[in-house]
């Protein structure tokens, strides 16, 4: 059984409460992971750290975060695979779908977004 994490302020952390819930492939309706049952501490805690984060990001130059942006989809695309497969599993939709349309797109729209960034 895989455990998933919250990733706040840079860490993965579990959920304040220590509580999960159950992630289903909905294709066979079996469990595969679980996820952090988050709560208000959590979302508190992710405000803060993106609160914090914020005044360096928004000063840094379009340029960098540009770089930042395609950084992201060039990890995407590396990792495309293995995307398409949790895509797929946790959505219940076709391999062939993840693979050929949503991990393109999200690589894509980092694009889109780095490009457009700096005009």
């Amino acid at each position: 059984m895989e455990y998933l994490s919250n990733y706040i302020g840079g860490k993965m952390q579990k959920a304040a409460s220590g509580e999960y819930l159950d992630v289903i492939d909905p294709s066979v309706g079996q469990v595969y992971a679980q996820a952090p049952d988050s709560g208000e501490e959590d979302i508190n805690a992710a405000v803060k750290a993106a609160s914090e984060a914020f005044e360096a990001w928004s000063e840094s130059s379009a340029e960098y975060r540009s770089e930042i942006l395609l950084k992201i989809a060039a990890l995407i695309d590396k990792k495309h695979e293995e995307l398409s497969r949790a895509e797929s599993k946790d959505n219940g939709k076709p391999l062939w779908l993840a693979r050929q349309v949503d991990i393109p797109r999200a690589s894509a729209n980092f694009r889109f977004f780095a490009k457009a960034i700096t005009q």
